[in-house]
């Protein structure tokens, strides 16, 4: 039985995934790097937001061979000497340093940026980028609010700039794997999607008393278009992810990954309505403003889809931290970082009890998906053909809307529901939530 199985399994690989194959990162493509690369071949790029995901990102980059890191800004001086240093390390040669990523993009010898800075910079960065003629790495999810979303893909067609958003999923082999068997039918008729992020490494985040910013770190211009207020360690480097006034939380943090998989899959991109439920659960007096316990419940055509995470716990659906599950008539897929798998229904035949279609055991991904999606952008560019990149402007805001509608009516404690010819909500209050809110002098760029 085990050896039919991986034989109907193999089967259903070479019909469903067999193209995925082709982007892997292999040993003979990192040897390259060796390789020298003629100087009208080579792109140059700048950093805005060195620290966490956005030196990934510039470290995955600069494994090809063709990228050069010839720039680096950041409001945090310290993470400019780290980060100078190890672009030195890596290429022997060290990159310009900016606190004001402005005047970095003035240099006319960038052709690409990378934007890792919080959620609430992404808009600024990525208008600023384009209009400045650079292509555009950015990072999730697109921006802090659903008007904010809309202006960016505006700003992309208007300066017809390359633009990937890093939602790296769309660059691993399971995720086109399993789309791709959501899609032949086999799994039957598709009534819910569950997306999920379990996050038992979070603990609670310690109130901590307003302080002096750190030596060297340029406060006033973190915060950017956010509220004025003192500075509080707990509202910097990667804990401002739990604070309103700069992200959404993991439901756009992690939301945006798994939901992102769940539309394209299923071939929607916006909700009729949305029911968003939960809290401070697990940690009610920590520091954090973002709910820490949260359900959502999106209404489309023919399914629902339900997103749900908690924090301080593992234990998530089907035995994972994270992932997405299609629930079909036939058998559930269910992928995640880890590999994708199927569960099989099963019906009475004859008085024995028989899958429906074959079970899959779990396929493991081939290659590292964000490297795979680096070097998409960069082929991208080179080609200078937008409908090459594996997670374009349109796909990121598709993602990030989404997510925004579940934070909208968590705020709101109401279900929402959305009219997308007129891309709003039916609720007046629930459209003012749509805005950005701008302060400080900042104001939302005109495109």
């Amino acid at each position: 039985m085990k050896s039919r199985r991986k034989f109907i399994q193999k089967s259903l690989l070479a019909s469903v995934g067999a193209a995925a194959l082709p982007n892997l990162v292999t040993a003979a493509h990192m040897d390259a790097l060796k390789t020298k690369v003629a100087a009208n071949e080579q792109i140059n790029f700048g950093l805005i937001g060195c620290k966490g995901m956005g030196w990934s990102n510039m470290n995955s980059h600069l494994l090809l061979p063709e990228v050069n890191c010839v720039a680096l800004a950041d409001v945090d001086q310290n993470v400019l000497d780290q980060r100078t240093a190890d672009v030195n390390q890596l290429r022997g040669k060290k990159p310009k340093q900016y606190k004001d990523y402005r005047q970095m993009l003035e240099d006319p010898d960038i052709d690409a940026v990378i934007i890792g800075t919080p959620d609430h910079w992404h808009c600024l960065n990525l208008v600023d980028s384009l209009s400045a003629g650079k292509h555009a790495y950015t990072e999730k999810p697109l921006a802090n609010s659903i008007e904010e979303c809309n202006l960016m893909v505006k700003a992309a067609e208007r300066y017809g700039k390359l633009v990937q958003v890093g939602q790296w999923q769309r660059s691993g082999s399971q995720y086109e794997q399993a789309i791709n068997m959501v899609k032949s039918g086999k799994l039957g008729n598709i009534r819910l999607v569950k997306t999920w992020a379990y996050q038992g490494w979070m603990k609670p985040v310690p109130v901590v008393p307003d302080s002096q910013p750190p030596a060297g770190v340029d406060y006033k211009m973190w915060l950017g278009p956010a509220p004025d207020r003192p500075f509080n360690a707990n509202r910097f480097h990667f804990n401002f992810r739990w604070f309103w006034d700069y992200a959404g939380g993991l439901m756009t943090d992690w939301g945006v990954h798994e939901i992102d998989i769940a539309l394209h899959a299923m071939g929607v991109s916006a909700p009729k309505s949305v029911m968003a439920s939960g809290g401070k659960l697990a940690y009610p007096d920590d520091a954090s403003e973002t709910p820490d316990t949260l359900q959502t419940v999106y209404e489309y055509d023919g399914f629902n889809m339900l997103w749900e995470h908690a924090t301080g716990i593992d234990g998530g659906n089907y035995g994972t931290t994270e992932g997405i599950a299609f629930i079909g008539n036939n058998a559930t897929l269910v992928v995640n970082r880890g590999g994708w798998k199927v569960i099989a229904e099963t019906e009475n035949v004859n008085g024995e009890r028989k899958e429906k279609i074959e079970s899959m055991e779990l396929v493991k991904p081939e290659g590292n998906a964000q490297r795979i999606h680096c070097k998409n952008f960069v082929e991208s560019i080179k080609a200078n053909d937008p409908t090459m990149l594996n997670c374009g402007i349109k796909t990121g805001s598709i993602a990030a809307i989404n997510a925004h509608m579940g934070n909208v009516s968590y705020k709101l404690g109401e279900k929402i529901y959305w009219e997308a010819d007129k891309g709003k909500f039916t609720n007046g209050k629930a459209n003012k939530m749509i805005k950005a809110d701008y302060n400080n002098g900042w104001k939302l760029p005109s495109v």
